[in-house]
């Protein structure tokens, strides 16, 4: 299989495209030093992640746009500390200016001269269409949790992906999921037949950082260390 077979990529969004572990200590920094609390980035990221995974174990159906809200006070509840309903929603919206890895715009605007690109996200519509604007808006087609009703890693997320690129004459065989997280994405991805691309962005720093640990990890079809790696993947296919 190569590179060059598939015509669509799918792409997780937040974290595989956009820098939330950046956005998540740019607003917990200071929220935290506001009421003389102090954690360490590590201990800030896995205790998103541990609760995110509390969320989505819990309630499915909650876009990641809606959960943060609920992740910052589970967070800080288990902190010890009083949670502040103008942070949570502080939270929540700080979600526009997370910021896209260096390397994710210019290589999107190279896959995308040869390749249908499709966000496939956690996120809901509002928050997707910030982020796509961070990113100069390279995606043909958004598929967002409020619109289907369920978060990944449910595999009702990738067949309502099937679903509604067929019209356009896509099938499963066109099409490489990309994304960095194996308990959101590659593990369910995978389960269902999909090729997936790894983009691997914690290479060298150990642990899941703010991602959910996975119950177990998959082998992907491809794997990248970054999305610049990906490109020059394809590139040395050409």
């Amino acid at each position: 299989m190569r590179l060059r077979d598939f015509n669509t990529l799918t792409f997780d969004v937040v974290g595989t495209l956009i820098d939330f572990e950046t956005g998540i200590l740019d607003w917990f920094r200071p929220a935290l030093s506001r009421y003389g609390a102090a954690k360490t980035d590590e201990e800030i990221l896995t205790t998103f992640a541990a609760v995110e995974d509390k969320y989505q174990r819990e309630t499915p159906d909650k876009t990641f746009t809606v959960m943060l809200p609920l992740i910052y006070r589970g967070m800080t509840s288990g902190w010890g500390m009083e949670p502040h309903d103008e942070d949570a929603e502080g939270f929540r919206d700080s979600i526009r200016s997370w910021p896209p890895f260096p390397d994710t715009i210019e290589t999107l605007k190279e896959l995308g001269a040869r390749y249908r690109l499709v966000a496939v996200t956690n996120a809901d519509s509002w928050a997707l269409g910030h982020m796509s604007a961070t990113m100069e808006d390279p995606f043909e087609e958004g598929i967002t949790c409020d619109e289907v009703g369920v978060n990944k890693p449910s595999p009702r997320v990738f067949e309502y992906v099937l679903e509604k690129l067929a019209p356009a004459g896509v099938e499963k065989k066109d099409i490489l999921h990309a994304a960095q997280s194996q308990y959101h994405d590659i593990v369910p991805a995978r389960a269902l037949g999909f090729a997936t691309m790894w983009i691997e962005r914690r290479r060298g720093k150990g642990g899941f950082g703010a991602t959910p640990r996975p119950e177990r990890s998959v082998t992907p079809t491809f794997h990248a260390a970054s999305m610049a790696d990906f490109v020059r993947q394809v590139r040395e296919e050409q």
